[in-house]
């Protein structure tokens, strides 16, 4: 992978500094103080370690909203981590990915908070006005970003829009949910206004060597899902949906982007995530499906690389490979694609190869049958693995996540015209998904429904942790769920009741035993 990565070279420089600039915080239960704002390059730091709180971002995608979709069924004989997600558990406030989804996004907001924070009683030293601007639009996108993820696993939320001591924490509770969206449209607003469109141009655009950072055309992406997370429906719960018609919102922001031509529809579904096209530099050698991307950096020390790549690949699997070729990778249960979704997968669909190993795979001399998603993992033509790409250690895979790829905004344009947002039918809707599916290989459809275009996207969008959020805003998640839950449970039914209180998350029983008393535990957990 060539040199690249912005946001993994970050933990580098955090890696250095963190021991006399702190600027690390998970709200209710730490505390610190940044003081070290004296320079321009210091304001570039503390926005640097806001970025790499998205790190993990791609994994909680995979753990969070993939695994407790009908995307996947498990089928571990042994209970592991993935399996309380994914069969509903409602004993999992103290589960490791509740407990980080919740801490990291605090900390990236903490983090942004301080830049925020330091420019308004520092601004002095930024260097200018147009420098403290960019870094203010882009700590505030990126406050905004961590918000929305947070808001849609956990509903209500607390607000923190200043660094606060621990004191200060613990008086702060719980926001509705309609309060949480008021901060984040103004910070994506602002940034939308602020933030420079691409990565050419005089200061203070962004250039070549900040790729990576959030651009207007991210900030357009995420305010768009922000409206269409908005208008759907509220399942009767304090979650994400607020049963808002604001479909023709999103439509002029995606608009927005798809009229700049600056991004491009990949005629090659495997190019989209081919480790020789990461990145996003607008350039006819750069990956221009992606909008906005977590970036990594493979072959460092301390490892800067990915490892989102394996979470839905069973260990046994790299076990099974030829020695030499397999370090610790893989995840110790087995993440199966469920018979459902492999189903939703025609013969002649190309999405199909690139998205699911069928061909099982023998270990000590025991056949493994089942299917799993192998999206980001390098492949031969002969379907070997190709070893040149495979990492010393599980944590330094070169390859970048695209967080907003070009293909869903259209997707996403077509589902809001169908949802009444002004808009052409033939071309907006049918010549969207058409494009999609001849890409696939697949035959053209007309007069595309809502539940065809829901149908095509959890093809196209398989293992990139979009498909809870899809449900989630169809109003159909405890039908479809429920319908499959029916099927594919049917003979172990190790599965729990899935209902309106399963759309969103527990609080994190950290959180509940800081402060008692100051957060009340999401109902049905």
């Amino acid at each position: 992978m060539k040199k690249i990565s912005f946001i993994a070279s970050m933990a580098l420089v955090l890696l250095v500094t963190s021991c006399s600039k702190d600027l690390n915080q998970i709200p209710i239960s730490t505390q610190t103080t940044a003081t070290f704002y004296q320079q321009p390059s210091d304001f570039i730091q503390g926005i640097n370690a806001a970025y790499n709180s998205l790190r993990n971002y791609p994994d909680r995608l995979l753990d969070m909203s993939e695994i407790r979709s009908d995307n996947i069924y498990p089928t571990n004989s042994v209970a592991r981590d993935p399996d309380a997600i994914s069969n509903f558990s409602t004993s999992i406030a103290g589960h490791p990915y509740v407990e980080e989804a919740w801490s990291t996004d605090f900390r990236g907001i903490f983090q942004a908070n301080t830049v925020l924070d330091q420019i308004a009683k520092n601004g002095s030293f930024v260097g200018s006005a147009a420098l403290a601007t960019r870094l203010s639009a882009e700590a505030r996108f990126l406050r905004a970003f961590y918000y929305f993820d947070l808001v849609r696993y956990f509903g209500k939320l607390p607000i923190i829009d200043h660094p606060v001591s621990i004191s200060e924490s613990t008086t702060i509770g719980r926001s509705p949910v309609a309060d949480v969206y008021t901060l984040i449209i103004a910070d994506l607003q602002f940034a939308i206004a602020n933030l420079p469109a691409n990565y050419a141009g005089a200061f203070p655009s962004y250039t070549a060597t900040d790729v990576g950072r959030a651009t207007k055309y991210a900030a357009e992406a995420v305010l768009g899902q922000v409206y269409m997370t908005r208008s759907g429906p509220t399942y009767g719960i304090s979650g994400p949906g607020l049963g808002l018609n604001e479909w023709s919102l999103a439509v002029p922001l995606f608009n927005d982007i798809i009229n700049s031509g600056l991004f491009v529809f990949n005629t090659s579904y495997s190019n989209i995530f081919s480790y020789t096209n990461q990145s996003p530099n607008y350039t006819a050698t750069g990956n221009r499906e992606a909008i906005f991307d977590v970036m990594y950096l493979t072959g460092q020390n301390p490892v800067l690389g990915a490892d989102f790549t394996w979470q839905l690949i069973p260990q046994n699997y790299f076990n099974s490979q030829p020695a030499g070729n397999t370090p610790a990778n893989g995840n110790l249960g087995t993440p199966s694609v469920s018979p459902n979704m492999l189903a939703e997968y025609s013969a002649s669909d190309v999405r199909k190869t690139q998205n699911v190993f069928t061909a099982g795979y023998t270990y000590q001399g025991t056949l493994d049958p089942y299917p799993f998603f192998r999206k980001y993992v390098p492949y031969l033509g002969t379907g070997a693995l190709d070893a040149a790409k495979i990492p010393a250690s599980r944590f330094d895979w070169g390859i970048n996540f695209i967080a907003i790829r070009y293909t869903d905004i259209l997707m996403l344009k077509a589902e809001c015209i169908l949802n009444g947002a002004p808009g052409n039918q033939l071309t907006d809707v049918d010549g969207v998904v058409n494009q999609v599916r001849n890409r696939a290989g697949l035959l053209p459809l007309v007069n595309v429904n809502a539940d065809q275009l829901l149908a095509e996207r959890r093809r196209e969008f398989a293992a990139e942790g979009l498909r809870w959020f899809d449900l989630q805003r169809s109003g159909k998640l405890l039908t479809i769920m429920n319908a499959w839950k029916a099927v594919d449970d049917a003979v172990i039914q190790k599965m729990g009741p899935i209902t309106a209180n399963s759309i969103i998350y527990p609080v994190p029983q950290s959180q509940l035993d800081t402060a008692p008393g100051l957060y009340s535990p999401n109902p049905g957990y």
